[in-house]
């Protein structure tokens, strides 16, 4: 299989890693490598829910095996798969279940692309994002977005010195390189508009002049769907930015023991100077340069381009996926692929990606809206309806 000639496994002789991260890999010895829960969690997974279980498992075996004698073997993804074992240890240190979205986030910052977490208040968001940054040996800058603030206070103003009479532009705290904004929909829009073009771009222009932000730029995003009193919706054009909006759940009874099980003697708040870096910024980069080698053949980018199409022509929708809603889907399925150990992209990986890539970017009509139907639903109903490459 693809699969077995494509990793290349860390050294016998190496000290194993966390038995946190053993958890997702299975048995150190193993040939296939599966960095990623995404396996694990087939249930939950749209990558297991096909048009048929003897369809999906007829497809995904036989184009594998197609593909696996037109690619040649040669991209060695064991520095990924190392660093993805690693970088989830340190999460469970902190981050009890919530796997889907640990993988999400993962490839979020192998994609390159920014990340709106959804969900109702207490369910770790924010801790999440500062403990992902933490992994990172780079730059972490937190805003706080409230109704009164103004752009200048993201990206920074002019200061006059006395000294010399003249204006110095002080930087705000968008410059960084993790940029967590909590509860983003609280700004109104003429704050959210001073992030399209550093989150587009990644460079903001002030006073005639660009300055260019520092690799990697990554905006983590926080936002509670339930309370609606002093909030803002998005602008599209912002949402569109957003390579995923993952919404995350309350944790299962199981988890949710777990977490009074490991807090029940602590009263503090936990701190997170025990978290050990995973990524340097040269890692993050040869992590990407690794993933743009993944190899992804005409008929999965036509697959991706149908899916995208047939959002914009759906009687039930009233705003489909943009052309950046196509390319988000093929930057993740190819890091997806990586953090499993394949150097190609099957159907599978599309399938998982696209609910995440397509949640916030698609408008229901007001009829749909009235039926009571879910966009989840609706998405996997699309993307159920086209044919799957063979």
């Amino acid at each position: 299989m693809m699969e077995e000639n494509n990793n290349t496994n860390p050294p016998e002789d190496k000290q194993p890693l966390q038995s946190g991260a053993e958890q997702s890999s299975g048995a150190e010895g193993q040939e296939t490598p599966s960095a990623s829960a995404l396996e694990d969690t087939s249930a939950s997974a749209p990558a297991g829910e096909t048009q048929s279980a003897s369809q999906s498992e007829s497809a995904g075996v036989g184009y594998a095996s197609q593909v696996s004698h037109s690619f040649s073997p040669g991209l060695n993804l064991g520095f990924i798969r190392e660093k993805v074992l690693a970088t989830k240890g340190e999460i469970r240190k902190f981050v009890i279940g919530q796997q889907d979205m640990v993988d999400l986030l993962l490839i979020s910052i192998f994609s390159n692309g920014h990340v709106l977490l959804e969900g109702v208040p207490g369910v770790a968001k924010t801790l999440m994002a500062k403990v992902l940054s933490n992994t990172l040996s780079v730059d972490f800058s937190r805003i706080q977005f409230t109704p009164d603030l103004m752009p200048s206070d993201v990206i920074g103003t002019s200061v006059y010195n006395m000294k010399d009479a003249t204006f110095n532009f002080q930087k705000g705290p968008v410059f960084s390189n993790i940029v967590l904004i909590d509860e983003i929909n609280r700004a109104p829009a003429k704050t959210q508009a001073a992030l399209f073009e550093v989150m587009e771009e990644r460079q903001i222009s002030y006073d005639s002049k660009v300055y260019k932000m520092e690799f990697p730029f990554i905006v983590l995003a926080t936002q509670n769907p339930v309370e609606q009193e002093g909030t803002y919706n998005l602008p599209e054009a912002q949402l569109d930015r957003f390579l995923f909006k993952i919404k995350i759940d309350y944790p299962s009874l199981a988890d949710e023991q777990e977490i009074l099980k490991r807090y029940k003697n602590q009263i503090q708040s936990p701190s997170l100077e025990s978290i050990d870096s995973v990524f340097t910024a040269s890692d993050l980069k040869k992590v990407q340069e690794l993933i743009e080698q993944v190899k992804i053949e005409d008929q999965i980018l036509k697959y991706i381009a149908e899916i995208s199409n047939a959002t914009r022509n759906h009687v039930k929708l009233y705003l489909g996926g943009s052309p950046r809603a196509s390319l988000s889907m093929l930057k993740a399925s190819k890091a997806l692929a990586a953090i499993n150990g394949r150097d190609f992209v099957i159907p599978d990986d599309v399938q998982f990606v696209a609910p995440h890539v397509l949640n916030h970017r698609l408008i229901m009509t007001p009829e749909a809206e009235m039926e009571g139907g879910l966009i989840e639903d609706l998405i996997k109903e699309i993307v159920h309806e086209i044919e799957v490459p063979r």
